[in-house]
């Protein structure tokens, strides 16, 4: 048997174990996922621990995308560029750490049809998952880019790129654009739960909503997005997808997309 797991601080919320359980049963595979509550004074035990237990991989979530690195023998270059770290595989007695937020952010925008290129975006906050996010419109042939944080003059890491501005949430009520995207935690089960980012007020000057979160799968700013006729999408089609790129760097094999929405139908049945 194959063991594979998930570090997090807080994860009573979290999809995972169910959505790679769904890809074992259907691809075969007799492996299991476990997700591991960590505080930050043990996760470098722990890093250490699957090398020693022999896990073939882990995916890791807030708090720690960014404080697992110092840890892990080499890092890709796409995930040094973002500056986060969600997937580690093991092998051969040394951890790789990679990033799949990137590429399921991008195939879920695709999947819904909504357009990057020549667009305008706004970010709500930019935390690990926020950082993917930009760098992929970035590279997609976004216009703009308004990157809205409650804490403007002290955000590290931003891309030195002329398309992007910075903005605080009380300076955005007139601002108008295509996609409004959330990637706080404001919405989420279960303490955050009835919460929006930013008030209809905001979210009407757009015409496409994502939210980063996935449970719930409508979130308040969703509900709001579409009450304002917006195409929304929720953050679990993203898990889905870049869930199924870790496996694939895992495993080292690649996977149909039709596979992603099998699991993705299952989950939400």
């Amino acid at each position: 048997m194959q063991f594979f797991g998930l570090f997090g601080e807080h994860l009573s919320h979290s999809y995972s174990e169910r959505i790679h359980s769904t890809f074992f049963d259907l691809i075969g595979m007799n492996a299991g996922y476990k997700h591991i509550e960590l505080s930050p004074g043990e996760l470098e035990a722990a890093i250490e621990g699957i090398r020693v237990l022999r896990f073939v991989g882990v995916n890791v979530t807030i708090p720690y995308k960014q404080t697992v690195m110092p840890y892990l023998d080499e890092i890709t270059p796409e995930a040094t560029r973002i500056g986060a770290v969600n997937t580690i595989k093991v092998k051969d007695g040394k951890l790789y750490g990679a990033n799949t937020d990137y590429y399921g952010f991008g195939t879920m925008l695709a999947s819904h049809g909504i357009a990057v290129e020549n667009q305008t975006a706004m970010v709500l906050g930019f935390g690990g998952s926020a950082k993917a996010v930009v760098l992929y419109l970035l590279d997609n042939g976004i216009n703009n880019i308004i990157i809205v944080s409650r804490k403007k003059g002290a955000l590290a890491d931003i891309p030195d790129d002329p398309r992007i501005s910075l903005m605080s949430y009380d300076e955005i009520a007139d601002i108008s654009g295509d996609l409004i995207i959330n990637t706080t935690p404001l919405g989420m089960f279960p303490d955050n739960i009835g919460i929006s980012a930013v008030p209809l007020e905001v979210i009407r000057h757009f015409s496409a909503a994502v939210d980063l979160i996935y449970n719930p799968q409508e979130t308040e700013f969703l509900r709001l997005a579409k009450s304002a006729g917006l195409k929304i999408c929720n953050g679990l089609e993203m898990l889905v997808h870049q869930g199924i790129k870790s496996q694939e760097i895992w495993l080292e094999r690649p996977f149909e997309l039709t596979l992603n929405q099998e699991i993705y139908d299952k989950i939400t049945q």
